[in-house]
């Protein structure tokens, strides 16, 4: 007996489970934005939901802070306010009281930035 060849239907090929765009995201935009994205897909020359896609796929998005790295942030901006007041001490012209709290408040900076993460 002879097989029969699968007869070629013509068309475009099936696209795999994976590949398939199944799912649609509502986005509210203000006109600027919008209009930025459709200058920006124009460009580079893709439809605006390509270029959305694109950008998820291959963009980055910073966390907002946390609870704790907010804590530390108002920490350091204590700190900050401490800093200033002992330059503005040390240039009045009393120095050798100035110096070791410095040294202190320089390391206690040096603690929250390496905590963060920066």
């Amino acid at each position: 007996m002879e097989q029969k060849k699968e007869r070629n239907r013509g068309g475009r090929p099936r696209k795999e489970e994976t590949e398939k765009l199944k799912y649609r995201v509502a986005v509210k935009m203000t006109p600027p934005d919008y209009f930025r994205l459709l200058t920006q897909a124009h460009q580079t020359g893709v439809s605006p939901s390509e270029y959305m896609r694109e950008c998820f796929r291959n963009g980055h998005v910073k966390e907002r802070l946390s609870e704790e790295h907010a804590g530390y942030v108002r920490q350091l901006c204590g700190m900050a306010n401490n800093l200033n007041q002992l330059a503005r001490k040390a240039n009045t012209g009393d120095l050798s009281e100035v110096r070791w709290d410095c040294k202190v408040v320089v390391a206690r900076i040096h603690e929250l930035i390496s905590r963060i993460g920066i």
